[in-house]
C-alpha cells in the first residue's frame, strides 16, 4: 500500500483525533499497574501496549475498535516465575506462551470456525458482558477510595471528592458542552480531577522534575528455560477463553459479528503474536481493554483507526520521559471516577443484549444460564493448578457455552 493510501485510510477528523488521546488516558492507569506489580518497566509496558495494538490490528485487518495493554491475568505466574528463574527466563516462558496462544487461533482456523458463532447467542453474550463490567467496578471503586496503591493511600473523603468532580465534569462536558469542548469530555474530566487533587498534596511532582525529556525504555531480552516455559504456558488457557468474551463485548456494542469477520482465529492469532512480541521486548502479556470497550459504548466511536493512532501515540510517549511522568502522577481517584462510567456502560450493554431474548428471558433454562454465568464470573470461584487459573470472565464464558449446549431448549415443569 502506498504511503498516501495509508494516510488516507487513517485520516481522522478533530473529534476522532482527540478521542485517540482520551483512549490512552483511560488505559494508562491499568496499563502501568501490571508492570509495577510484577517488577517490569512501565515505559516498556507503554511501548509494548502500542506495538501490541498495532500487531493486533494488522492480523485483524483493522476491523475491530480495540486497544491492547497489560493483562492482570498473568500477574501471579510472572511473580512466581521471576522469583524462581529470573526475569529473562520468565520473558522466555511468556514468548512461548504467546506462541501457544496464537496456536489456538491456528487450530480453530484449521479445524473450521463456522461453528463458533453458534456457541454465543444473546443469552450467553449478555451476562458475559455484565460480568466484565461488574467484576471491574470494584477495581474502579478501590481507585476512587484511594486504596488501589498501598504505597500511596488516600483518604476516602478526599478520593470521593476528586472522583465526583472528575465524573461530573466528564458527564456535563459530554452532555452540555458545545464546539471543541464537546470533543474532550474525558480530557476535561482528567484536568478537573487533577486540579482538584493538587491542594491535597497527593501528586508527586518530583517524578516529573526528575524525568528526562527523552528516555529509552529499559528493554530486557528473553532467555529460554524449559522449566519456566512449562510453568507459564498453561497460563494462556484462561486469557484465551476470556478473549472470546472480550470480542463478544465489543461486537455487541458495535453491532458487528467479529467472530465471523475478521474471525476469532485472527483475533486469537493477533493477541498471541502481540504477547510474543511484548515479551521479546520485556513487556507483560496484553489483552483487549474493557475500559476502552466501555468508552466506545459511551461515545459511539467505532473507527479502528482511532485505536491505531492511540497505539502510535503510546509508542511515541514511551520515549518522552516528561509526558509519561505527568500521566503517571494522575491520582487513582481521577482514573476511578472515569472508569466507573465506562464499566457501568458495559453492564448496561449486557442488559440491552439480554433484552433481545424478549419473552423467553424468564424461561427456567435461560434464567439458569444467566444466574450461573453471573455467579461463576463475579462470585470469586477459582480453579487453579500450577500456573493454570480459571476464574472471572474466562470461567463465566466457558460455563455459559457449556450450559447453552447441554441444557435442552425447553425444560419441562414438573407438575
Amino acid at each position: 500500500m502506498a504511503v498516501k493510501d495509508w494516510i488516507a485510510d487513517y485520516k481522522l477528523n478533530l473529534s476522532d483525533s482527540l478521542f485517540s488521546v482520551q483512549v490512552l488516558l483511560v488505559a494508562f492507569g491499568a496499563l502501568i499497574t501490571v508492570p509495577i506489580l510484577t517488577g517490569l518497566d512501565p515505559g516498556v509496558a507503554l511501548f509494548t501496549a502500542g506495538a501490541a495494538t498495532l500487531i493486533f490490528h494488522g492480523f485483524t485487518k483493522r476491523h475491530i475498535p480495540v486497544f491492547l495493554a497489560s493483562s492482570f491475568a498473568y500477574t501471579a505466574p510472572i511473580l512466581i516465575a521471576t522469583e524462581t528463574w529470573g526475569l529473562a527466563a520468565t520473558l522466555g516462558g511468556l514468548v512461548a506462551a504467546g506462541l501457544v496462544y496464537a496456536g489456538i487461533g491456528g487450530i480453530i482456523y484449521w479445524k473450521g470456525r463456522n461453528f463458533i458463532p453458534s456457541l454465543f447467542p444473546p443469552i450467553v453474550i449478555g451476562p458475559i458482558m455484565m460480568v466484565i463490567g461488574l467484576m471491574l467496578i470494584p477495581v474502579a471503586v478501590s481507585m476512587i477510595l484511594g486504596r488501589s496503591n498501598p504505597a500511596h493511600l488516600i483518604s476516602d473523603k478526599i478520593g470521593l471528592l476528586i472522583a465526583a468532580v472528575t465524573l461530573v465534569v466528564t458527564i456535563v462536558t459530554f452532555m452540555l458542552a458545545r464546539g471543541i469542548f464537546k470533543l474532550i469530555p474525558v480530557i476535561g474530566g482528567f484536568i478537573a480531577g487533577y486540579l482538584v487533587s493538587i491542594p491535597f498534596g497527593i501528586i508527586d511532582f518530583a517524578i516529573v522534575a526528575g524525568a528526562p525529556w527523552f528516555a529509552i525504555p529499559k528493554f530486557v531480552l528473553p532467555q529460554f528455560n524449559i522449566h519456566a516455559v512449562v510453568f507459564l504456558v498453561p497460563a494462556v488457557v484462561a486469557p484465551a477463553i476470556a478473549h472470546f468474551g472480550d470480542i463478544l463485548a465489543i461486537g455487541e456494542i458495535t453491532e458487528k459479528n467479529y467472530l465471523r469477520e475478521p474471525g476469532i482465529h485472527r483475533t486469537l492469532l493477533g493477541n498471541g503474536a502481540a504477547n510474543t512480541v511484548a515479551a521479546c521486548f520485556g513487556g507483560p502479556p496484553v489483552r483487549i481493554y474493557a475500559e476502552i470497550t466501555g468508552a466506545v459504548a459511551v461515545f459511539k466511536k467505532c473507527d479502528p483507526a482511532i485505536m491505531v493512532w492511540a497505539a502510535i501515540l503510546a509508542v511515541a510517549l514511551a520515549f518522552v520521559g516528561k509526558l509519561s511522568a505527568i500521566i503517571q502522577t494522575i491520582p487513582d481517584p481521577v482514573n476511578g471516577g472515569i472508569l466507573i462510567l465506562f464499566f457501568g456502560a458495559l453492564v448496561a450493554a449486557g442488559i440491552n443484549c439480554l433484552l433481545q431474548v424478549e419473552s423467553k428471558l424468564m424461561e427456567f433454562r435461560n434464567v439458569l444460564i444467566v444466574v450461573i454465568i453471573l455467579v461463576t464470573g463475579i462470585g470469586g470461584i477459582t480453579f487453579s493448578a500450577g500456573a493454570f487459573t480459571l476464574k472471572g470472565v474466562a470461567l463465566a464464558t466457558l460455563t455459559g457455552v457449556i450450559l447453552n449446549r447441554i441444557l435442552p431448549d425447553e425444560i419441562a415443569d414438573e407438575s
